[in-house]
């Protein structure tokens, strides 16, 4: 997913960029709405496993801080090494799409002729 959303953005970036003569830009707006969806509801589904994975890591530490019990200390170990890539996948889609709304409003601006 992580480079599907980048390469996505670089392909809008590009388009803005160097515009074809014949760009319609309400259609472009369109499409480039879809994939915003698409790519929100990826986020939204990545957010709420995160933050169930945090929770659960929360309650492991917990559990290994009250019980001293190295089977919880292994599993703390290892939902934290988990944990932080994940975190930097969620990352990578938040500004994503963040930045998929910059690249919205630029078409719209174009489109309307707005500045």
């Amino acid at each position: 997913m992580r480079k599907k959303i980048l390469k996505y953005k670089a392909e809008i970036d590009e388009m803005l960029k160097n515009p074809p003569k014949d760009i319609d830009y309400a259609e472009e707006e369109r499409k480039h709405l879809i994939q915003i969806q698409f790519f929100m509801h990826e986020r939204l589904v990545h957010e709420i496993i995160m933050v169930l994975f945090a929770l659960s890591t929360i309650l492991v530490f917990i559990e290994t801080v009250r019980t001293a019990e190295i089977l919880f200390a292994v599993l703390l170990v290892a939902l934290l090494i988990l944990l932080v890539p994940y975190i930097m996948h969620y990352y990578v889609l938040e500004n994503s799409v963040q930045y998929m709304y910059e690249q919205y409003d630029e078409m719209e601006r174009r489109r309307t002729g707005a500045h």
